[in-house]
């Protein structure tokens, strides 16, 4: 991995939950989509991001769930608040992870997030838009309330400019004038498929809910070497 300085360009709620961090680096580097980078807090201490944007946007986009203060992932927002407020920049190492966008695939595509594990997938999307295919891709999206879906707008906006992206979201607590599902995450995946042979599957979230949706998807035929996701690396 190569050590880049970046400018904190801006440290934007979503909500009172989620981060937007939009960060300029220095020099530019290459990356492919889904990919993830490391913030460096300390000689030891590097803790990894999915990037959002796709490769070759101008900057690089983070989202960072950070409801607990003092949290770990706290501790990284805060950061970049105080390297914004005092024009200092910060070190990333870049770039992580083997669970990146295959797109010289022609398989159909299934996109899975959890929470800010969206961020992983708003790259791939872009990548997909930006290189023009037209591959046949559902994106699944499930928060625990409709205020913690803070990107839907965008997603809505894929939707429907794109025929090939469909778009579903899933909240377990919903109000009766909610436009989606209504259900657990996994739940509702394996309700909407018979099998997933033949597809191309791309997730992130928490690592409870990455390791548990493996077992439902081995339940319902998916081929494991088409099955990406960083989280596995951690988990067995």
């Amino acid at each position: 991995m190569n050590t880049i300085s970046c400018t904190i360009e801006t440290v934007t709620p979503f909500n009172d939950a989620v981060y937007q961090i939009m960060l300029k680096p220095e020099t530019a580097f290459d990356f492919n989509a889904g990919q993830y980078l490391c913030v460096v807090m300390g000689e030891q201490d590097k803790r990894p991001f999915s990037i959002a944007s796709a490769p070759n946007s101008a900057l690089i986009e983070l989202h960072i769930g950070a409801a607990v203060s003092e949290s770990y992932p706290m501790q990284v927002v805060e950061r970049m608040k105080e390297c914004l407020a005092n024009g200092i920049k910060i070190e990333i190492e870049v770039p992580g992870g083997e669970a990146h966008l295959r797109h010289e695939s022609l398989r159909p595509r299934l996109l899975i997030a959890g929470g800010t594990g969206f961020s992983y997938i708003k790259s791939i999307v872009e990548q997909q838009i930006a290189l023009g295919q037209k591959i046949e891709t559902t994106l699944y999206w499930g928060c625990r309330n409709a205020g913690a879906m803070y990107y839907e707008t965008i997603a809505r906006e894929w939707h429907d400019a794109h025929p090939w992206l469909h778009f579903v979201p899933v909240l377990e607590e919903a109000g009766g004038d909610w436009k989606g599902k209504k259900a657990n995450l996994l739940a509702q995946i394996k309700a909407d498929f018979v099998s997933l042979h033949g597809y191309d599957i791309y997730i992130a979230g928490r690592f409870d809910m990455v390791g548990a949706a493996r077992e439902v998807f081995r339940a319902i035929g998916v081929e494991e070497e088409h099955l990406y996701g960083d989280a596995f690396a951690f988990i067995k």
